[in-house]
């Protein structure tokens, strides 16, 4: 087997990188880039602590795999490091760099609803680079006349239970977005989402519409921590009227919580002064 502990290590860790994203998962990929000996060598770091290939000493791969789980603590998508920063006491600390990059699946968007403001933010999204599933229960709304884009996959949904469970798996790297048509479909699909866990989960309508259904389900035992979770209303307030505006600041959340931004305009610093 190609991925077998007898194979050599440069297979193992590519055959744990591809199945660390086949399972939705987010790991640490750490490449030496400057030392004496084993330029190139790579050990990979799951969330967890396991690791998979070889630095070329003990030490040195017990301390980088300690740092690689603080290193995916922050934002960052690759950083280099050197030695002094994360193994002070290592003897040859003056020789050695490492760089680590995050290893995890690609950003995802689920998009409950492909109404006006689904289909708005299917595109925007698309556009931007996301890999977009958009489901309806309504087919013909989920059709490639509609949705030529290659990033956008197109589900039509027979129960919301069923799609959501199908289309957010683990929820690593998935956002999701639920802009349906009314209050029931809303409710029926945010209790099908809840049972998941992805990364973002945003609910549209005015504050009174999305506490009538963040009531409901309270009222029918869901966890208080879970509703909390939920942005309800979606998106960031920026004034928006249209479907496309609405696109536009129910992305702005999304890509402020997967990066780390806060949302407040950049000019802020200046006039704070």
């Amino acid at each position: 087997m190609p991925d077998s502990e007898n194979s050599p290590a440069p297979v193992r860790v590519n055959a744990a990188i591809r199945k660390s994203l086949e399972l939705g998962n987010v790991a640490v990929l750490a490449t030496v880039i400057e030392a004496p000996t084993d330029l190139g060598a790579k050990l990979f770091i799951e969330k967890t602590g396991e690791t998979v290939g070889d630095l070329g000493n003990a030490d040195l791969n017990e301390a980088v795999a300690k740092f690689a789980l603080k290193f995916l603590e922050t934002r960052d998508d690759a950083h280099t490091f050197h030695s002094s920063d994360f193994a002070p006491t290592l003897a040859y600390k003056a020789q050695i760099r490492i760089l680590f990059e995050r290893i995890q699946p690609e950003p995802r968007i689920v998009i409950f609803g492909a109404g006006h403001v689904g289909a708005a933010l299917a595109k925007l999204a698309s556009f931007a680079g996301y890999r977009v599933t958009l489901i309806d229960d309504r087919a013909e709304f989920v059709t490639r006349e509609r949705f030529p884009e290659p990033l956008v996959e197109l589900g039509p949904a027979e129960s919301w239970a069923t799609a959501a469970a199908n289309s957010i798996g683990n929820g690593h790297g998935i956002s999701v977005a639920i802009v349906t048509r009314g209050h029931a479909e809303d409710e029926e699909c945010l209790r099908a989402v809840l049972n998941t866990t992805p990364d973002y989960v945003g609910l549209i309508g005015s504050k009174r519409r999305t506490n009538i259904v963040l009531d409901r389900l309270r009222l029918a035992g869901v966890a208080e921590e879970k509703l909390n979770w939920v942005r309800a209303p979606i998106g960031l307030d920026i004034g928006a009227v249209t479907p496309e505006e609405v696109a536009v600041a129910i992305l702005a959340e999304i890509v402020a919580e997967r990066r780390g931004g806060t949302g407040t305009p950049m000019s802020s610093f200046r006039r704070s002064k």
